[in-house]
């Protein structure tokens, strides 16, 4: 019988770093862990691929599979429908490989209040102001959107708490160390 895969919940605001992050160690560990694609009802942003960074499915189609409980969780985040699916998670985990999830605090507390046995990472900035420099210099979101982020990362950042643990990603490597550990404890 093969051994099952965890289940490994990252989150945190977005601009704290988890993207690349994430990319860092599922190149590192290719054989051992799988992204799980969430779904979202947003629109792509230029260069990502459906099915590789997102599901992108329509609102009408994201709330017909809400009805038929597809969704593990699911959750709004800045106007938008986010969700992971029941059974892409359970077809990586039952291969034996461990899973990780890339979701908003929302879904991971939603995830923790189900009492879904996983491994919980909060990925916090060093501050707010490094956060707000950070979503700036990416410059992929237009201002009125840097201040939505802002105000929900205040928010999110006080359930760090709630998590196994918490990795300040204040120097790049240094976190990756932390996250890695962590990981493969």
């Amino acid at each position: 019988m093969i051994k099952k895969g965890r289940l490994i919940v990252i989150s945190g605001p977005s601009g704290a770093g988890k993207s690349t992050l994430l990319k860092m160690l599922l190149e590192k560990y290719k054989g051992s862990l799988k992204f799980s694609v969430s779904f979202t009802s947003r629109e792509p942003r230029v260069g990502e691929i459906d099915g590789q960074d997102y599901f992108f499915i329509s609102q009408e189609q994201f709330e017909k599979d809400i009805k038929d409980d597809i969704f593990l969780e699911w959750a709004v985040v800045h106007g938008n429908y986010y969700g992971t699916s029941k059974k892409y998670i359970e077809d990586i985990i039952n291969c034996g490989i461990d899973c990780i999830l890339d979701i908003d605090v929302q879904g991971a507390l939603n995830l923790m209040n189900k009492k879904i046995d996983a491994l919980y990472i909060f990925i916090a900035p060093p501050s707010i102001e490094e956060l707000k420099k950070r979503l700036l210099n990416r410059n992929t979101d237009t201002l009125e959107t840097i201040e939505k982020r802002i105000k929900n990362a205040e928010n999110e950042m006080k359930y760090k708490d709630y998590y196994n643990y918490v990795v300040v990603n204040d120097d790049l490597n240094e976190a990756f160390k932390k996250l890695e550990r962590i990981v493969f404890n």
